[in-house]
């Protein structure tokens, strides 16, 4: 009876194995369907990055560079006791910010409009 219950064939077993089918691979990424990832670019230092971002936005920087220098002054100023002076350096500061968030956002606005290549 026992004959019976197992195949003779050993083409017809069913294919079980031990391990069983891996639903995740960790050391591949997933695979998505309709999904392709970009390739990896090559890894950039800070200072390839920094001209790289400077190039493509160069009024972030300067609008950062006013601000710092528009906060230094109206600092020196305050310490001094020039309180006309400082106020109207503070207020400079603060056209600096609002000149610095401007050009982030018209940055991320052109690069995410723009083509890619």
């Amino acid at each position: 009876m026992a004959a019976a219950t197992t195949p003779a064939d050993p083409e017809r077993r069913p294919q079980t194995s031990a391990t069983g089918p891996v639903p995740f691979d960790f050391s591949q990424p997933p695979i998505i369907e309709g999904f392709s990832p970009l390739p990896k670019i090559k890894d950039e230092t800070f200072k390839e990055k920094f001209m790289r971002k400077t190039k493509e936005n160069p009024f972030v920087p300067i609008g950062c560079l006013g601000t710092a220098g528009a906060l230094m002054y109206g600092l020196r100023a305050f310490h001094q006791g020039k309180t006309r002076q400082s106020q109207l350096l503070m207020r400079g500061r603060i056209f600096a910010q609002g000149f610095t968030v401007v050009a982030i956002i018209v940055g991320v606005f052109t690069t995410a409009v723009k083509p890619r290549q």
